[in-house]
């Protein structure tokens, strides 16, 4: 009798571990590389003031570990987490504890060993799907302007669909300065009121080949109310329209970004000082044909630069993201942004004038064809051209002379050696402009270079 309960007992408690087990399927997706790359010249000058500037080379390899993991407790809700890991230099110099990734939630240094990036509820129920967690800051409509690779926050999301009509709604947290066991050390950051917020409202409907959308965001900050040297409101609106669309062998996707309100709102503790208004406008536009094997397309995009000679008004705008890399050197956010250029600014030339990172301030012109003879294997050359919308204004009173960023050729060639594993090898060469030349004079004679990369990289995806 005692053996009968003593095994009765042994199947309870195998039970009862097993009940999470029992309810919880977990789904794993994964994206890792290992990528060599040589960059020719780390500075785009080459002369100046009578002396030459140290343009050296640079080669290394480099790696990602991207893991998403969603636990599924049913089929209307789960737990969606991501977290990257090992994003090294092999061999390299590792970062600082505190040293800032503006691709993650974590620091550099955290992302060298693991960083957990993305957790939140998705539950869809009977009047909607809710998203609660830390989850990407930006994706909406097409690539352009998007920040799925920066870094995340806290928001709450609502969708809901009405037939072939969608509409969204979010408030997401940016900036929090509340009293808290981690922010109780100055009286300054304990005031009411100091926070930074966004809001979003929009919706999307689909039609037969495309869909037509648009999204209104609110950005409040709050976070320099208060203080006596600054002490003002930004209040900023977003509208954002995009559509997509199939016409025949044709794919195009376009989107626009207009931005105004206020980037700096006094409130009377600053003398003299003058509101500053945001009036800015974005466009990208995208197609795609495709001919059997061939295909042929081109992108346009056009960001406002930010005018000198308009103190109380800023038109620069907020770039067109992170997610979007259309050269191997210009306006790149991974490779020369994150890898060569140590921080969001990328390497440059004079005056602080830099290659990498989110395109702002630009007419961008790019032009493509592409070839794909066999499925495993596709190829691409692209020339684009690009220039300033606006001189800079730099040194306090002079103004870029040059506005000509380059013209950058690229060729790229990707081959799938399985399904789920595949080899890409890319060679970029930038005809540098002269606008790196910054506040050249003749007395200057600044001179630049030209620039090129070659780049390889293995990936692996499940």
């Amino acid at each position: 009798m005692r053996r009968f309960w003593l095994i009765l007992l042994s199947l309870g408690l195998v039970i009862a571990f097993s009940v999470s087990a029992f309810a919880v399927d977990v789904k794993v997706s994964a994206e890792y590389y290992a990528a060599g790359m040589y960059l020719n010249k780390t500075s785009l000058m080459s002369e100046g003031w009578g002396s030459s500037y140290d343009s050296p080379s640079t080669a290394f390899f480099y790696q990602r570990l991207r893991v998403g993991t969603d636990f599924v407790v049913s089929p209307s809700l789960k737990l969606v987490t991501r977290f990257d890991a090992m994003e090294r230099i092999w061999g390299g110099t590792r970062s600082e504890a505190d040293d800032y990734d503006w691709m993650s939630a974590g620091t550099r240094a955290e992302s060298e060993n693991i960083a957990v990036d993305l957790v939140y509820i998705d539950y869809t129920s009977p009047i909607g799907k809710f998203l609660v967690g830390y989850q990407p800051y930006f994706v909406w409509g097409t690539v352009f302007a998007d920040y799925a690779n920066g870094v995340p926050i806290g928001q709450i999301q609502y969708f809901r669909s009405f037939g072939p009509a969608n509409l969204v709604l979010g408030y997401g947290k940016l900036e929090d300065n509340s009293y808290s066991a981690v922010n109780n050390s100055s009286w300054n950051s304990r005031r009411t009121d100091r926070d930074a917020d966004a809001y979003k409202v929009g919706g999307s409907y689909n039609f037969k080949d495309g869909e037509v959308g648009a999204l209104l965001t609110w950005n409040r900050d709050a976070s320099c109310r208060g203080r006596s040297c600054d002490s003002y409101l930004t209040s900023v609106f977003t509208i954002d329209p995009y559509v997509k669309a199939k016409i025949g062998p044709v794919n195009i996707q376009a989107e626009a970004q207009y931005i105004f309100g206020d980037a700096e709102k006094y409130e009377g503790y600053v003398t003299g000082a003058t509101d500053v208004k945001v009036d800015a406008l974005s466009v990208f536009v995208d197609a795609t044909a495709s001919f059997g094997m061939f295909n042929v397309g081109g992108s346009f995009a056009y960001l406002s630069g930010d005018d000198p000679n308009t103190e109380d008004k800023y038109e620069g705008g907020q770039g067109a993201g992170l997610d979007w890399n259309p050269c191997l050197i210009l306006f790149n956010n991974d490779i020369i942004n994150y890898w060569v250029g140590g921080d969001i600014e990328g390497f440059g030339g004079n005056d602080a004038s830099k290659v990498g990172g989110p395109m702002r301030n630009a007419w961008f012109f790019q032009g493509r064809v592409g070839v794909k003879p066999t499925p495993q294997f596709d190829a691409m050359l692209s020339i684009s051209y690009a220039q300033a919308d606006k001189s800079p204004l730099t040194n306090g009173d002079r103004l870029f002379t040059g506005k000509t960023y380059g013209t950058e050729v690229d060729i790229t060639g990707t081959y799938k050696i399985t399904n789920n594993l595949s080899y890409m090898m890319g060679i970029g060469y930038l005809f540098t402009g002269d606008y790196f030349k910054g506040c050249d004079n003749p007395a200057n004679r600044f001179k630049i270079n030209d620039d090129y990369m070659i780049i390889n990289k293995l990936i692996l995806t499940f």
